[in-house]
């Protein structure tokens, strides 16, 4: 899995667009890339692994193409080699493919004959293609039984020796689109790979396939008829595939969640103290609410189970969508399931939601791709307004979420409220612009500069805290490689304190008042063993200089929204000390930005 990107059109500069698609998609995270094109009549297949740089400079751009297709590959079967990068050709058919092909094997053991030179399920539905069309002839008849006869999630790009002038595409649970200009057509596996190419697309549902030639595009459904699609204009800020002068996007998108947030709180929040919270649907009716999502998006469910317990006085219960779609789940019919992705493509995630809508239950997805695959299968939408987040650790989209989360805490607390309360709300969201403004005044390089070498990085808190410790360490792990973990900090004493040895860092985050003196307890506990304590709080709380070697201080805001400053530090400690080490910050090793399969 990975990126797809096509091209078919009147000009012959095939392999440029291939190559510009390609690169608009390492922020996805890929470990090989690969290209087939049309020359002089033949199919020229190549490939390396590593950097999408080591197959541009394998390249000739003076080779006149008018036909094209790319991948970059995150490995799932098969090691990360050559051999295994796409694209895979079998007889007649060259395809590239994002998912996973789940009965590969058994569709395998049909093909004795066949000399598999990799070990990727790619290569055996290329195999199978060919099979089909060596007996239909016919390239519609032949996606049709391909369809019927494969399980798992597939987006493939093909071309078919017998017809140069054709692209085809099979969509089914993984993500892709197909780009309208008025010189040719393109193919992406999501909108920022063609967005400098094309303005205009269609979005193929599970089960579509299409035809594209250099004019037309011709999209069916799973019985052959064809379809009309609704042709959609992008109305986002290609901008955002930009630098802009920051050494990396993860730095960018930090110093962006002002301005994210001022968009976010805009769209759902009015002065109008009669529709205070807007452009919302009416949670009342819901007795329990369920969050579904993963990684950094759970961890901002965990945000707003903690928000809405609180302030609503509704039940939440915060589930792994990988584990949740397994397991058997207490919900009525009268819950409402929330759903939470960034790109609104995550596969586990989108399970969910397919789960959910068969039991009759309303979803709501908060998604910051419009018309991706879980904002068309929800009953409800709350986009966030992240705008395109490129790095693969997500920093701002984060923020946006944890922002609409707090305010669904907010409306259905709204009842409650006088209009004294709601001015001093809105007062408060008001500020957090300026507030975010001023914690990114500091870097936090002298905190990341004493802790970046160091095998252990222990983050503690209690409550919204915890939850907040979770995504810190995750950001902190996955962009740095360090080993860091997040506990709940009266969990230390049942086995965890173990671990802290003499210098070992440990980041306390402390913004919640209340139970500000059990974690700062817990915190003195691991301080007297040694550790090496940072303490997050706010700047109206005072703790003894005996608890911390170091304390950064947020500016306080109403408690619903304190998460979204306190997180701000946590990030670029995790982004510096990721630069102190070297790493290649907005593309870790392992990761892909949208995990389109389990």
């Amino acid at each position: 899995m990975c990126g797809i990107v096509g091209y078919i059109g009147k000009k012959d500069n095939a392999i440029k667009n291939i190559i510009d698609g390609l690169i608009r998609l390492e922020y996805r995270g890929y470990d090989s890339a690969g290209i087939s094109y049309i020359k002089d009549n033949k199919i020229i297949i190549k490939k390396n692994t590593g950097r999408v740089s080591n197959l541009k400079n394998s390249l000739d751009f003076n080779t006149k193409s008018n036909i094209a297709i790319g991948h970059t590959r995150w490995a799932t079967h098969g090691i990360a080699n050559e051999i295994n990068s796409h694209p895979h050709k079998s007889g007649k058919i060259t395809i590239v493919h994002n998912g996973i092909i789940e009965n590969y094997d058994e569709i395998k053991k049909e093909f004795k004959n066949v000399d598999f030179k990799s070990t990727t399920d790619t290569e055996v539905a290329a195999a199978l293609l060919d099979n089909l069309y060596s007996k239909y002839n016919d390239m519609n008849k032949t996606i049709i039984e391909f369809q019927k006869k494969v399980k798992g999630s597939y987006a493939i790009a093909l071309i078919n020796e017998d017809y140069k002038d054709k692209l085809y595409v099979i969509k089914n649970a993984s993500p892709l689109v197909l780009g309208i200009t008025d010189y040719g057509n393109f193919i992406g596996s999501d909108m920022p790979s063609i967005l400098d190419k094309a303005k205009e697309f269609i979005i193929l549902d599970d089960g579509e396939f299409g035809e594209l030639s250099n004019s037309t595009i011709k999209v069916f459904d799973k019985t052959g008829k064809e379809i009309k699609k609704n042709i959609k204009k992008f109305s986002g800020n290609e901008e955002a595939m930009e630098k802009h002068g920051y050494k990396h996007f993860m730095l960018k998108e930090i110093h962006e969640q002002p301005d994210v947030i001022k968009k976010t709180m805009d769209e759902y929040v009015d002065d109008d103290l009669n529709n205070f919270i807007k452009n919302m649907p009416d949670f009342n009716k819901y007795k329990k609410i369920h969050i579904v999502a993963c990684g950094s998006a759970m961890h901002a469910g965990l945000i707003g189970k903690n928000l809405i317990e609180e302030y609503a006085n509704t039940e939440v219960s915060v589930e792994i969508a990988s584990e949740y779609r397994y397991k058997k789940n207490f919900i009525n019919k009268d819950d409402l399931v929330i759903v939470i992705s960034q790109s609104g493509e995550t596969a586990d995630t989108l399970a969910a939601v397919d789960i959910t809508n068969k039991l009759g239950v309303d979803t709501l997805g908060i998604i910051n791709v419009v018309d991706s695959s879980i904002a068309r299968n929800s009953k409800y939408v709350l986009y966030t307004k992240a705008g395109i987040e490129v790095a693969v650790a997500t920093t701002k989209a984060y923020s946006s979420q944890v922002a609409l989360l707090s305010l669904i805490a907010l409306k259905l607390s709204n009842s409650n409220l006088n209009n004294k309360e709601k001015i001093k709300l809105l007062n408060h969201i008001k500020e957090l612009p300026i507030k975010m403004e001023k914690i990114l005044n500091d870097d936090y390089k002298d905190i990341a500069s004493k802790i970046y070498n160091h095998n252990d990085i222990f983050f503690i808190g209690r409550d919204i805290d915890y939850s907040l410790s979770m995504e810190g360490s995750l950001k902190l792990k996955e962009i740095s490689y360090l080993h860091s973990e997040a506990y709940a900090a009266g969990e230390l004493k049942h086995g965890t304190i173990s671990l802290i040895d003499e210098g070992t860092p440990v980041i306390g985050i402390v913004t919640k008042k209340d139970i500000a003196s059990k974690t700062l307890s817990n915190i003195k506990e691991v301080k007297s063993r040694g550790a090496y304590v940072i303490i997050l709080t706010t700047d109206d709380m005072e703790i003894e200089k005996s608890y911390y070697d170091e304390i950064i201080k947020v500016p306080t805001t109403h408690p619903l929204f304190q998460s979204l400053l306190s997180v701000i530090p946590l990030q670029l400690i995790a982004y510096n000390v990721a630069l102190l080490n070297n790493c290649d910050i907005d593309k870790p090793k392992n990761l892909a930005k949208s995990v389109t399969v389990e």
